[in-house]
């Protein structure tokens, strides 16, 4: 039997490509380059169903443009902001995603965050690069611990509750806010708040793992900075749109903000000049999700919701 054509918009690990050309005939982005949404409407043309990646923006517009033939679609990612859910349906387009791998890995990137900008490894790496660290002194780079502090999470899915696992290794005193109250066993001990603003009164440590959406774009401004005890420290595992970014880098500048660990941004990879020249924060370039394990049962995932679909049963992870 001939195999269903399936394009891949970007290169993945070894063993994930390998199970997709084991059952597709495959349509590769050979040069791993941002495919344009003409490029990958080009290619689709002769194609049974795509998988995107977090990068390939689908709103309306594209989603109108997808082969009346293509069914089909399944991104390469947990979030799925970058796609119109309303017009894919409304062109019987079924959508799905991959929820599940990138857990474990995005809470160990926050981690490190909170560790990186709490201990200054940035302003200790920096140094360290430049030929410029003078020597062991008493007063350099001296940084907090994170025991005892309390930890806010905004966001207590699936990685908030990873992050709070793992900070409870740390000894930090974990409290968060949800839409929900999570079960009893699911918040082992964490302190519950009904609202923001609650939790942004008593976090020292503030890791934001929200999604995107109309409610939380940009929550995350002067006015929910005023709320926070003086010299907090922030980290963003999530979405940068999450974030207003004048005003947190004008906290950054003033101490009125600790310190920040962000691994996302708004408008990456062009990010808001203002941040490079900050020593009091740790960068990172979007690696959440990046560990070999997590990126391969993220192809797995999604390559699920395409084998599903093919098969006409519902997808495991469907969107829509």
């Amino acid at each position: 039997m001939q195999k269903k054509r399936l394009l891949i918009t970007r290169r993945l690990p070894d063993e994930a490509e390998a199970r997709a050309r084991r059952d597709y005939d495959v349509v590769q982005n050979a040069d791993d380059h941002q495919m344009t949404t003409d490029e990958i409407m080009e290619k689709a043309k002769d194609v049974d169903a795509i998988m995107i990646t977090i990068t390939d923006k689908m709103p309306k517009a594209a989603i109108d443009r997808i082969p009346e033939h293509i069914k089909i679609l399944s991104t390469y990612s947990i979030g799925f902001d970058h796609i119109d859910l309303k017009a894919a349906a409304e062109r019987g387009i079924k959508v799905g995603n991959a929820p599940h791998g990138v857990t474990l890995a995005t809470a160990e990137i926050a981690i490190l965050l909170l560790l990186g900008a709490a201990r200054r490894a940035g302003e200790g790496e920096r140094m360290l690069r430049s030929k410029s660290w003078p020597g062991w002194a008493p007063l350099q780079l001296v940084g907090q611990r994170l025991d005892g502090k309390r930890l806010g999470i905004f966001g207590f899915g699936k990685i908030g509750r990873a992050l709070a696992k793992f900070a409870r290794g740390f000894d930090m005193d974990i409290h968060y806010h949800d839409i929900m109250r999570a079960k009893p066993e699911d918040e082992q001990g964490a302190t519950y708040h009904e609202t923001l603003d609650g939790l942004l009164s008593v976090s020292q440590f503030f890791s934001i793992n929200a999604p995107a959406t109309e409610q939380t774009r940009y929550f995350f401004n002067k006015s929910a900075i005023e709320k926070m005890p003086h010299g907090a420290i922030v980290v963003n595992t999530a979405r940068g749109d999450l974030v207003n970014d004048n005003d947190l880098i004008a906290a950054l500048k003033t101490g009125r903000i600790g310190a920040a660990g962000l691994d996302v941004f708004n408008g990456e990879p062009k990010i808001n000049e203002g941040y490079y020249d900050l020593p009091n924060t740790f960068l990172l370039p979007h690696l959440g999700s990046a560990a070999i394990e997590a990126r391969n049962q993220m192809g797995f995932e999604a390559l699920d919701n395409i084998d599903a679909g093919f098969a006409g049963k519902k997808m495991p992870f469907a969107l829509n």
